[in-house]
């Protein structure tokens, strides 16, 4: 294995970030998405908080993990949205309490 050839290359997200920024429509693209992906941060910090799996999830929730798979990838895609009685029992079974806010 002292031959071995892979040489990981360090990532900066921020300069990588900084530098899309400045093609062409790119701007406009990630912000249309940021409300999609701060919800999908808040489930998926609910899950890691509560420190449940997918199948833990979903067994509470009375339902399969490919279904909170599913839920889960949903918020990244605006023709399957998440009812409000879906998000809230989410968030029950990870032990928090629904709450929507608009700033």
């Amino acid at each position: 294995m002292d031959n071995d050839p892979f040489n990981p290359v360090p990532l900066n997200v921020k300069a990588e970030l900084d530098q899309a920024m400045n093609r062409p429509g790119f701007k406009e693209a990630w912000e249309a998405l940021e409300e999609e992906y701060a919800a999908l941060g808040e489930l998926l910090k609910a899950r890691k908080q509560a420190g449940l799996t997918q199948e833990e999830v979903a067994a509470r929730m009375g339902t399969t993990k490919s279904a909170v798979s599913r839920l889960e990838a949903s918020l990244r895609n605006e023709n399957h949205s998440p009812s409000f009685a879906t998000l809230r029992k989410y968030a029950h079974a990870c032990g928090k309490r629904l709450v929507i806010k608009m700033t």
